[in-house]
């Protein structure tokens, strides 16, 4: 790269900022600068992250001042910033204020007017209809409507429509998404959720059937010019459990689908999507077809899975924006097994044995990644290796509580 260099500025403490920063130093032996509210253990004591706390979206001018000050405090000849949103809410910040942020760093995302179309499944399902994509039944509840016949049996799927709206009024017992079996509970629920403040509407969806193996997820990275040059699709091994949790990939497994892939890859390029997104997908036995749930515009919290597998999330970025290379499509076909948990979980708690022991393979040809499985940040790093140590060991604890 000449006399480039790169720097990573994400944007996030989680698992998901953890994943990308280990992808910019596999690739090119940076050390990202993190920015978040608090520090936590998935970044916590890590050589390849400059974690900066005490920074708040809540305030949204200073929030940006900081990011916009941070190119010039850092300033070095050649030096290149790069910024990504490791959550839902710091991935709109960004595309919200894009063009500023502009000025002084890639921005590898699409423009506020496509994100205000997707980011709200109501209105993605409406573009999903446009472009042939399968989806689940769905009703649109708001406040204050009857409950009514939603053209689908209970169960049913009830979500928010818009997620981060969702997470900023938290109440007890909340969670990401609930199964809901009757009427009665369908009143209670939404009830309470309006009850905290939240106002936009509600996703009924008809309940698909399958464990968490019918799941799947899909990882694209379009160029700069709305080109997919990168895809890579994982089967679901198990998701957490937990109230908050559930939806968050806990293993998986990747595969290839031409056709699932091929409809994905002409939508993002039919809409001239670029940067990365994240599909949530789940096979239905009914019909035998694959229906999306959402979009993030994003990389994925599980995004090691992609990096692990041979496909550096980071390379992408740097070879598109800062080489300006013309990049080859590369769609991930060979298996590869990415978990972050342990694999006694794995084998205790996935239902399908054939998928075990395609993990087992997997694990024993060297086929395998854990996402803070990173030699380098855990060599002589005792406060990291005891931290990672003791996330197991939770991981254990929570999925006998929740995994039933």
């Amino acid at each position: 790269m000449n006399n480039v260099k790169i720097q990573p500025v994400l944007v996030g403490g989680d698992i998901n900022c953890y994943s990308v920063a280990r992808a910019y130093h596999e690739a090119y032996g940076v050390k990202s600068i993190a920015f978040g509210k608090i520090r936590i253990g998935a970044t916590n004591h890590s050589k390849i992250i400059d974690y900066r706390e005490g920074t708040t979206i809540e305030d949204e001018e200073a929030f940006l001042k900081r990011l916009l000050a941070l190119p010039e405090q850092e300033a070095e000849e050649g030096k290149v910033f790069i910024i990504h949103g490791c959550k839902d809410e710091y991935a709109e910040f960004i595309i919200d204020h894009k063009d500023i942020l502009s000025t002084k760093y890639i921005v590898p995302y699409i423009d506020k007017e496509l994100k205000d179309k997707l980011i709200e499944k109501e209105s993605f399902y409406q573009i999903c209809e446009e472009y042939n994509l399968n989806y689940p039944k769905t009703h649109v509840f708001n406040k204050g409507d009857e409950v009514v016949d939603f053209g689908f049996n209970y169960p049913v799927i009830l979500k928010a429509s818009d997620s981060v709206t969702f997470f900023q009024h938290e109440f007890p017992g909340m969670k990401k998404a609930y199964i809901v079996q009757d009427a009665a509970e369908f009143k209670q629920v939404t009830d309470e959720i309006y009850s905290h403040g939240y106002e936009k509407s509600l996703i009924v969806q008809d309940f698909i059937p399958g464990d968490d193996s019918h799941m799947r997820v899909l990882t694209c990275y379009s160029d700069k010019n709305g080109k997919v040059k990168m895809m890579c699709l994982g089967h679901v091994l198990l998701e957490e459990h937990t109230p908050k949790g559930i939806g968050n990939h806990a293993a998986i497994i990747t595969e290839y689908d031409e056709e699932v892939m091929t409809k994905f890859k002409n939508f993002l390029e039919s809409i001239n999507y670029t940067g990365f997104s994240n599909f949530d997908i789940k096979y239905d036995t009914r019909d035998n077809s694959y229906k999306v749930f959402e979009i993030n515009l994003r990389q994925g919290r599980s995004n090691y899975y992609v990096t692990g597998s041979g496909n550096n999330i980071a390379k992408y970025v740097v070879e598109d924006r800062v080489e300006n290379k013309e990049l080859e499509l590369k769609i991930q076909k060979d298996p590869f097994f990415w978990r972050v948990i342990p694999r006694s979980v794995v084998y205790k708690f996935v239902k399908n044995k054939d998928l075990v022991n395609k993990c087992k393979q997997l694990a024993s040809e060297g086929k395998e990644a854990t996402s803070f499985g990173y030699k380098y940040d855990l060599s002589g790093n005792i406060k990291r290796s005891w931290y990672i140590f003791l996330y197991s060991i939770n991981q254990i604890r929570k999925f006998n509580k929740y995994c039933k």
